[in-house]
């Protein structure tokens, strides 16, 4: 029985070739005493930014940054919710509820 070898097809290297083979990261943003963890904050095009709330009271993630503005909504304490960023830029990141609660986030390929 003759055996041989599988070469990598044409499409499989393309593919690995547009993904680059690096997985999106997940990164956590606490808020607690009514502020965010940290001040700023560097990710990559695709990466999750979530963001957990740890005081006793609403918050609510906002940017109105173009081109990736979003709105997370209101949510209580223990809970989290994310924000995937498609767009390379700086997005200026606030709570609604709490004016003097800021994030500058950074975002590049």
């Amino acid at each position: 029985m003759k055996t041989h070898t599988t070469l990598p097809t044409l499409a499989g290297l393309l593919l690995l070739a547009f993904t680059g083979g690096a997985a999106a990261a997940e990164h956590m943003v606490t808020q607690k005493n009514k502020a965010f963890d940290k001040a700023a904050l560097a990710v990559k095009v695709g990466d999750k930014v979530s963001f957990k709330n740890e005081d006793p009271f609403v918050h609510n993630v906002f940017s109105l940054t173009e081109p990736g503005s979003f709105d997370l909504g209101t949510y209580a304490q223990g809970q989290a919710k994310g924000q995937v960023f498609a767009k390379e830029g700086k997005f200026e990141i606030e709570c609604a509820i709490h004016p003097e609660m800021k994030l500058l986030l950074t975002v590049t390929k």
